[in-house]
């Protein structure tokens, strides 16, 4: 379950690499890109310039790079040339990259255009509080204390927090264990411990928790129809506290500033 230090370097070396493909994400215009060309852009990237290899495409069957989910998809939606990005939408790209044999996975909710100012709330509570999850992670913390700091957020901004899906230990293996659940109880769960490698990966609901799979088998959307956000990073572990494998050009790393 824990990583060795040179593993650990590894997973931050995929990690660098996943972080630079959100930098490209983040220089693209979307709004008119369907979610099948957004695909084929980032496979472009990672395999000719980054001499990675996409981890998604192929694992447990699936035929693509990334997941798109726009607005009420909660996660996994499946690339589309028929989901066109419009003015207004709120999408979250899923990517996972894995160099020199070890994975790194990480999504980020991109405002599309003009978003309404709800929408907007939703993204950064979100976002926000994926980073009190993070905040909570150093040795002899438990796995409850994560999910709690996430869940309190997440209530007390008037927002539920979906349970089917939860963060999972990650290296040579996309999903190893540990599971960890965006809610809980402090105090409770597996004590984390150095050399521990996982994701941390909310989805937060405007509406209710509950979700439903469609036909295709992958993409969950919100029973309700209500809009849905997700931020995801890979962090390891440390002596004293917490890294943040996947972070990006954009982000200032919250671990290292005052709350």
């Amino acid at each position: 379950m824990t990583k060795t230090p040179r593993e650990v370097a590894l997973m931050a070396e995929s990690g660098r690499l996943l972080a630079s493909v959100f930098g490209l994400l983040d220089r693209t215009p979307l709004a008119g890109l369907s979610t099948l060309q957004i695909d084929e852009i980032v496979e472009r990237f990672i395999v000719d310039d980054l001499k990675a290899r996409p981890a998604s495409k192929g694992q447990y069957g699936y035929g693509f790079v990334l997941n798109a989910s726009i607005n009420d998809v909660v996660c996994h939606g499946v690339p589309s040339l028929s989901d066109v990005l419009r003015d207004g939408d709120i999408v979250n790209l899923d990517i996972t990259l894995e160099k020199n044999g070890y994975i790194a996975d990480s999504s980020k909710t991109y405002l599309v255009g003009e978003v309404n100012p709800a929408a907007r709330r939703l993204v950064q509570t979100t976002y926000d509080a994926m980073w009190l999850g993070i905040r909570a992670v150093r040795p002899g913390a438990r796995l409850g204390d994560i999910g709690w700091a996430i869940e309190r957020h997440a209530r007390r901004n008037g927002y539920s927090v979906v349970r089917e899906y939860c963060g999972h230990g990650i290296g040579r293996e996309m999903h190893e264990d540990p599971q960890v659940l965006h809610f809980g109880k402090p105090g409770t769960g597996l004590p984390l411990r150095e050399g521990m490698v996982f994701t941390i990966e909310p989805m937060l609901n405007r509406g209710r928790r509950n979700v439903r799979t469609e036909p295709d088998g992958w993409t969950v959307v919100t029973k309700d129809g209500s809009l849905s956000a997700q931020f995801e990073h890979t962090v390891a572990v440390t002596a004293s506290g917490v890294s943040v494998l996947t972070l990006r050009p954009d982000e200032v790393d919250r671990t290292k500033v005052a709350a």
